[in-house]
C-alpha cells in the first residue's frame, strides 16, 4: 500500500499547487488523488476519511465546471469572500455532520479515531465546496484541517500521508496569500 499512498500524496500536492494558482489542471488532479486514497484510507481503517473520497470526486467535477462557467454569463467565477449567513450555514451544518458522523462511525464500525476522523471529514467537504466557489476563506479552513490531520495520520502511521498534509498545510498558507492579491486586485477577472 506505501506506492499507493505516496502517488496519491503527489496527486494530492499537485492539485492543491494548481488550486493555490487558480489553476483548473488542478481539478482533474483531484479526482485521480482522491480515487486513490479510497483504498488507502480503507486499509487505514479510517471511514470518514474514505467516504469523504467519494464525495471529493463529485465536488471536484462540480467545482472543475463551477471554475469555468459559475461565473457572470456563465464565464469564469471569481473570487469573493464568505457572507454571514453562508457562515452561519456551513457551521450549523459542520457541528451537526461532526456529531451524527461520530456517532455513526464509533456505533457501527471499528474506526481507529471516529470523533476527530468525522470533524476533519465533515470541515473538509466544507472547505472543498467553499473552494468550487472561490470562497477566499477556505484556505483558513483548510489551513486548521491540515493541523488536525497531520496528527491524526501521525497516529495511524501513515507517514507519506502526515508529510502530504504538511506540504499542504504550506500550499494552503500561500494559496491564501495569492488568492487574497488576486481578490483585492480592482483588474481581477479570475
Amino acid at each position: 500500500m506505501p506506492t499507493l499512498e505516496l502517488l496519491a500524496a503527489a496527486l494530492g500536492i499537485a492539485c492543491v499547487w494548481c488550486n493555490a494558482r487558480e489553476r483548473i489542471e488542478g481539478w482533474p488532479l483531484a479526482i485521480a488523488s482522491a480515487a486513490l486514497y479510497l483504498a488507502v484510507f480503507w486499509e487505514a481503517r479510517l471511514y470518514a476519511y474514505m467516504g469523504l473520497q467519494g464525495v471529493f470526486i463529485v465536488l471536484s467535477a462540480s467545482g472543475w465546471y463551477e471554475w469555468l462557467h459559475g461565473g457572470a454569463d456563465r464565464g469564469p467565477l471569481r473570487i469573493t469572500r464568505t457572507t454571514g449567513r453562508q457562515w452561519l450555514t456551513l457551521a450549523a451544518l459542520g457541528i451537526a455532520g461532526s456529531a451524527g458522523l461520530a456517532v455513526l462511525l464509533a456505533r457501527t464500525t471499528d474506526a481507529a479515531m471516529p470523533l476527530t476522523d468525522s470533524i476533519a471529514s465533515v470541515a473538509s467537504v466544507l472547505a472543498q465546496w467553499m473552494m468550487t466557489r472561490k470562497l477566499i476563506e477556505h484556505w483558513m479552513l483548510w489551513i486548521v484541517i491540515n493541523v488536525v490531520s497531520i496528527g491524526l495520520f501521525l497516529s495511524q502511521a501513515l507517514y507519506p500521508t502526515a508529510a502530504q498534509y504538511a506540504v499542504l498545510l504550506g500550499l494552503a498558507i500561500a494559496g491564501h496569500r495569492h488568492w487574497t492579491r488576486t481578490w483585492q486586485r480592482p483588474d481581477a477577472s479570475s
